[in-house]
């Protein structure tokens, strides 16, 4: 880790010093995230500018719970399609009704995919990518449950567990995407009920949570719209997990694509 910390410092830092660098030749350019941050820390009249350093570590904080976690949530979903073909089925449905064998997914159409939503959101039951929540520290020593947690111990909350419950859910080992259709809005992602928390809850809620509503949901409908998917010939699927930094299968996923678009040039 120590040697890989390295490499991504060095590559954040040619990063930013490269941006800084074009900066000098632009007169002007299009502001993004990473220019209004060296902008910051170049105002030297400004108190609370940036320094390099919390830059990139800002930056390694983004690449690495954005990437990670997100192409984990991907390969999930279709690692649990595939042993669902049936459910497979109706997600590209979908897609054919919403989004149609002559276009590729628009933004737009993200909404009004109510079944992948759904598929989604019964994958992040089944295989939550944080199976415990960044640890929770009391301040003082409290009385939860008829357990006494003492003050300053490093409190794991449980979310695998916690959405296997069957006292919370009927067939909780059955991978059933219906079970989140329909439900106004009780199974959601924000955290208010204690019985789903993939992101976790409160105040400390994962600040990735529009990212993963967003981008995962268009990926996983771009691919599944534009590709038919299968496990190469004489593989066998595993769906059996390690925890690294995120829930993780075993065995990375390979599968083979087939176009699935009525017309070549909707790849290009």
């Amino acid at each position: 880790m120590t040697a890989l910390l390295r490499r991504v410092d060095a590559i954040t830092e040619h990063t930013i010093d490269d941006r800084i660098e074009k900066k000098k030749l632009m007169n002007e350019g299009r502001m993004d995230f990473l220019q209004i941050l060296v902008d910051l820390m170049q105002e030297e009249d400004n108190k609370a500018s940036l320094s390099k350093q919390q830059i990139k570590a800002m930056l390694i904080d983004i690449l690495v719970g954005g990437t990670d976690t997100s192409s984990t949530t991907i390969e999930w979903v279709l690692a649990d399609l595939l042993c669902h073909p049936k459910v497979m089925e109706k997600v590209q449905q979908e897609l054919n009704e919403v989004v149609g064998l002559n276009n590729i997914v628009e933004e737009f159409h993200i909404p009004k995919l109510d079944y992948l939503d759904a598929v989604l959101k019964e994958t992040l039951r089944v295989h939550p990518i944080g199976p415990f929540l960044t640890p929770r520290t009391p301040s003082q020593s409290c009385t939860v449950g008829g357990y006494t947690i003492p003050k300053d111990s490093a409190i794991f909350v449980n979310v695998w567990s916690i959405q296997r419950d069957p006292l919370a859910w009927d067939n909780p080992s059955e991978f059933r995407p219906e079970r989140f259709l329909g439900n106004n809005g009780k199974w959601d992602f924000s955290g208010n009920n204690f019985n789903y928390i993939p992101f976790g809850s409160g105040r400390r809620v994962c600040a990735g949570l529009p990212l993963a509503e967003r981008m995962v949901k268009f990926i996983l409908a771009s691919l599944l719209h534009s590709f038919e998917w299968r496990l190469p010939d004489g593989e066998k699927l595993d769906m059996s997990d390690k925890l690294l930094t995120a829930l993780r299968k075993r065995i990375p996923l390979v599968v083979v694509p087939a176009p699935r678009l009525s017309r070549s040039d909707l790849y290009e």
